[in-house]
């Protein structure tokens, strides 16, 4: 085997390095190409599969508990304790099927066959209830759905990962699958009530779900056929699998992972909040739909500009850039008062496209550290962590923001004093501000750490 295609030499805990490759070089008896120059029919074979699982995230977590308790009467308290639990389920199975479909690697076609069966079927079921049951089917529909979610989405995370190809083009993997999620989630949000008007609740979910299956289903055909030719890195030493301790505790692993919560969980904060906030401190709740548009779509629109901003300043000070903008929109986000729409239609075209930046540059960082660290066998659980990490912020930020707010005597859709007015502003833009500033910080203090080497662009 020659030099490229022995493992990658780790220089320190924390520090590796990459050969340089070059085209047409053989790397042993079972070359992998190098896909240097991804074309747009790749992308989108590939990026297909972002837009139904954005797409089905509104459906489960906004649509189907006011569906229940409107067309049976279900008391929402127990519908939200349900979906509470579900949350914390999925949020621990992520790692396990992490860890099985590395296990399982070679199977991964039917791995994510079956993802998308359980997404599917458990789809079609919360919208067809069982008039006997409705809490218990409303319950295992949720499960069966966000199970055939997380096993679809890992792998199809950890697939793009795996992609053989340079570091700068890991960017354009990246920021392509998000702009392609991103458009699935504008449109489910637009869909639904449009079709509602139409037809009312329970025909547009019927006909939503047959339309949502074969779309399903078509994405995962585009992408197994994409992976039957794609230059895909395989697990060298299958034996050699560490568990959670030891794979966890590598210095880059933590840092990463630990400044990814922070800035995840500073970004769970006004998601919980920013409906709150639109309707009870800037008394704009008509505009909500127009403020949420313009956010996801500078998100997308967003994606070009990061992946240029990564291939010139590299991927850690692009994402550097993102924070501080993040955190001076969020700055002027707090000073807004009631009224003031036009400044705050602005805030949310700015934290759109901070949005891009961390939806494009950590998993691309994490693909990096993969190869350069020769993680192949442990990818799906690599990204499972990251999974793991967005989940676990949603529900903190959840438990934290709003008991924190009670605490101070709001509640929604109520009279607003200048003190409930001050502790909204800074709940939802100066908490997130001080976590940012945090992640900020540790990717400056900490960049020699975390650099991965001058790899290829």
């Amino acid at each position: 085997m020659n030099r490229r295609g022995q493992e990658t030499t780790a220089i320190s805990d924390n520090s590796y390095r990459q050969p340089e490759l070059r085209d047409g070089e053989e790397e042993g008896p079972h070359a992998i190409p190098v896909d240097r120059h991804i074309g747009s029919s790749s992308l989108a074979r590939y990026g297909a599969m972002a837009f139904p699982l954005a797409f089905v995230g509104l459906p489960i977590y906004l649509h189907a508990p006011d569906f229940y308790a409107v067309s049976l009467q279900l008391p929402l308290a127990t519908l939200g304790s349900v979906l509470l639990a579900l949350r914390l389920v999925d949020a621990v199975q992520d790692p396990f099927i992490g860890s099985l479909s590395d296990r399982f690697h070679t199977f991964r076609s039917a791995i994510l066959a079956f993802g998308t069966v359980l997404l599917g079927a458990g789809f079609w079921m919360l919208f067809h209830p069982v008039a006997s049951a409705p809490v218990l089917w409303f319950a295992i529909s949720v499960l069966i759905c966000t199970t055939g979610f997380s096993v679809v989405s890992i792998n199809f995370q950890a697939l793009g990962g795996l992609w053989r190809t340079t570091s700068g083009q890991r960017t354009r993997i990246t920021a392509s699958r998000e702009a392609i999620g991103l458009i699935g989630l504008l449109i489910a949000a637009v869909t639904p009530p449009v079709l509602m008007q139409v037809v009312g609740a329970t025909e547009a979910f019927h006909w939503l779900s047959l339309v949502y299956l074969p779309l399903l289903c078509g994405t995962l055909w585009l992408l197994v056929r994409w992976m039957q030719n794609a230059p895909l890195d395989v697990p060298a030493n299958q034996g050699q699998r560490e568990s959670w301790l030891p794979l966890l505790k590598n210095r880059w692993r933590a840092l990463f992972f630990g400044l990814v919560f922070l800035n995840t969980f500073a970004s769970a904060v006004p998601a919980v909040l920013v409906l709150f906030f639109i309707r009870d401190r800037l008394d704009a709740e008509a505009y909500t739909g127009l403020f949420l548009l313009i956010y996801f779509l500078a998100g997308a629109l967003s994606m070009p500009l990061w992946t240029t901003a990564a291939r010139k300043f590299g991927k850690l000070r692009a994402w550097q850039f993102s924070l501080a903008a993040a955190i001076f929109t969020f700055c002027w986000a707090a000073l807004l008062q009631e009224g003031d729409l036009v400044a705050y239609g602005v805030v949310c075209a700015f934290s759109g496209l901070a949005l891009g930046a961390d939806l494009a540059l950590p998993p691309a960082l994490l693909a990096d550290h993969i190869e350069a660290d020769g993680r192949q066998q442990e990818a799906s659980k690599l990204f499972s962590v990251m999974a793991f990490q967005s989940k676990a912020a949603l529900a903190v930020a959840t438990g934290l923001a709003l008991p924190l707010l009670g605490l101070f005597g709001y509640h929604p859709n109520v009279d607003m004093t200048p003190q409930l007015n001050f502790m909204l502003s800074v709940t939802y833009a100066g908490l997130p501000c001080i976590f940012k500033l945090a992640a900020l910080g540790g990717l400056v203090i900490f960049e020699k750490d975390l650099e991965i080497g001058k790899l290829t662009s």
